[in-house]
C-alpha cells in the first residue's frame, strides 16, 4: 500500500503518499550524521581541557543532551520534519490529516525506546514493513503518520492559475470569507481528483463550501472549485 486515505476535520477523505522504509532509513542515515558530526565537536572541545573534574563533567550532560532530545525537539519546532526527513522530502502528520500535536510528537519519542532500542531497530523495521500505513510502534500508539510532502503534480500546472486580466470577473465573492486552511483543503481535493479521476470526492467538497457560503453553484463540481480558487486568489491579491 503506497497512499493512506485520511478523514480530515471537514469529513473529506484524502489519499497521501505514504513514507517508504526507505525513505525513513535513509533520513535517519541524514540524521544521524549531523549526530555524529556534533559529537565530533563536543569531543574536540572536551580534548581543550585538562583532567576531569566536575566542570567538565556537568558540560558533557548537558552537551549531550541535544543528542537526547534531538528527534523530539526536530519535529516540534520544525513542523513533523527533523533535518533529514526535510531532505527526503517526508513528515510526520497525524492522522485527522492536521498537525501533529506537540504530545504526539512526545509519544513518539517516547516510544523510540521500543522502536530503535530492543533488538537493534528490528522491531521498528518489522512494523512499517507490515503495517498497513507504515507505523512503527510510537505512531500508532500517537495517532501519526509519516507522507511525504512532494505534490503529486506541479501546483502551477493544476491548481493555480495566476489572474493576469485586469477586468477579472469574481465569480463567487463570497469566498473572500474562506481562510488559508480552507483553500488549501481545496488544492488537495483537486490533487486527489486529478490522481484518482474521484470526481465524487470533488462534489463531496463543493457542497462543502456552498454550505459555508451559503451560496448554490450551477457549475461542475471540478470547474467550481477551481473557479473559488481563482476568485480567492484575486481577491486575495487586490484587497
Amino acid at each position: 500500500m503506497n497512499t493512506v486515505a485520511i478523514t480530515t476535520s471537514q469529513n473529506i477523505e484524502l489519499d497521501y503518499d505514504l513514507a517508504s522504509l526507505g525513505d525513513r532509513i535513509v533520513a535517519r542515515l541524514v540524521d544521524f550524521g549531523i549526530i555524529i558530526g556534533y559529537l565530533i565537536i563536543i569531543m574536540f572541545l572536551l580534548s581543550l581541557f585538562g583532567p576531569r573534574n566536575v566542570a567538565i563533567i556537568a558540560f558533557m550532560i548537558i552537551a549531550y543532551l541535544p543528542i537526547i532530545f534531538y528527534s523530539l525537539l526536530s519535529e516540534i519546532f520544525l513542523n513533523g520534519q527533523s533535518v533529514g526527513k526535510r531532505v527526503m522530502k517526508i513528515k510526520v502528520i497525524s492522522l485527522d490529516g492536521s498537525q501533529a500535536s506537540i504530545g504526539q510528537y512526545i509519544i513518539r519519542w517516547l516510544f523510540r525506546i521500543i522502536d530503535s532500542g530492543l533488538g537493534g531497530g528490528v522491531i521498528g523495521l518489522i512494523l512499517i514493513a507490515v503495517t498497513e500505513r507504515r507505523q512503527r510502534v510510537g505512531d500508532l500508539v500517537a495517532g501519526t503518520v509519516l507522507i511525504k510532502t512532494t505534490p503529486r503534480a506541479a501546483l502551477e500546472q493544476t491548481l493555480y492559475t495566476p489572474v493576469a486580466e485586469t477586468q477579472y470577473r469574481v465569480t463567487y465573492p463570497e469566498v473572500i470569507n474562506l481562510k488559508d486552511s480552507d483553500m488549501q483543503l481545496v488544492k488537495e481535493v483537486l490533487n486527489n481528483v486529478q490522481k484518482t479521476g474521484n470526481t465524487m470526492l470533488a462534489l463531496q467538497t463543493m457542497r462543502k463550501v456552498e454550505e459555508l457560503l451559503n451560496i448554490r453553484s450551477q457549475h461542475e463540481p471540478v470547474t467550481f472549485l477551481y473557479a473559488i480558487l481563482s476568485d480567492y486568489n484575486y481577491l486575495s491579491a487586490t484587497w
